[in-house]
């Protein structure tokens, strides 16, 4: 079944004295691919600000603005209309040898790298050696996703925006962010190329047409590489 959905996005910031030079990127307009057409984008602040775009080395449109009059509060807003299209499971599959082949370790080497937020670790390459023996790609890919479930305890308030994934495994307690940073971490243990991703899920799928939904965070989850046509995209929060 095909949605279409409008979504709004809004942050804000209180300041404890005026401030008056703000120089600002958002990142609030999803992207157009094979599974989701965006037909309608505006990004608006308050205090209106001039902006303007250009997309990131990663494809992301940024919205660019800054504000150099005085002012304690700032808000900014992200409105879309998107239409996506029903799930299709590829057909095509990649192998553990293609995966490990010179021309993919190359393209996609930036998604297999240790990061501040995915650092390596020994002791959780291990576990990944052993989720890894007997299955294909796609299907350590989701075991990953389902051992990192099934460790981690769902706890809000326990980690922060600049938590790392080895930070939230020694409290075995997270979010979204950090499910998604250990998936990450075995993946690229295994050799899979794997980056994180933030987005928009709506609970009900049957809701009415014209049905609000309020959230207080947008999910993150990490497709990884293990099928030929496309990503898996398992998402290891609640």
């Amino acid at each position: 079944m095909s949605w279409r959905l409008r979504v709004v996005h809004t942050t804000g910031f209180a300041y404890n004295a005026p401030v008056t030079s703000s120089y600002n990127e958002a990142r609030l307009t999803p992207r157009s691919d094979h599974r989701q057409n965006v037909i309608l984008n505006r990004v608006e602040t308050a205090p209106a600000t001039r902006w303007y775009r250009y997309t990131d080395y990663w494809g992301t449109a940024v919205t660019a603005f800054d504000l150099h009059a005085p002012h304690t509060t700032l808000e900014v807003s992200g409105s879309s209309v998107v239409e996506t299209d029903p799930f299709t499971a590829p057909t095509e599959t990649v192998t553990w040898t293609q995966l490990g082949g010179a021309y993919l370790r190359d393209r996609f080497g930036e998604l297999l790298s240790d990061t501040a937020y995915v650092p390596g670790s020994r002791k959780l390459a291990a576990v990944a050696r052993d989720l890894r023996k007997g299955r294909e790609p796609a299907e350590a890919v989701v075991a990953a996703s389902n051992w990192v479930h099934e460790e981690m305890s769902y706890v809000p308030g326990t980690t922060g925006v600049h938590t790392s994934a080895l930070q939230a495994w020694d409290e075995r307690a997270g979010v979204c962010q950090d499910y998604a940073h250990l998936t990450l971490l075995l993946l690229r243990s295994m050799g899979i190329p794997s980056r994180y991703v933030s987005g928009y899920l709506h609970p009900k799928r049957s809701a009415a047409l014209g049905t609000p939904w309020r959230a207080r965070a947008t999910p993150g989850w990490r497709p990884g590489r293990g099928s030929g046509g496309g990503t898996t995209r398992p998402t290891p929060s609640r």
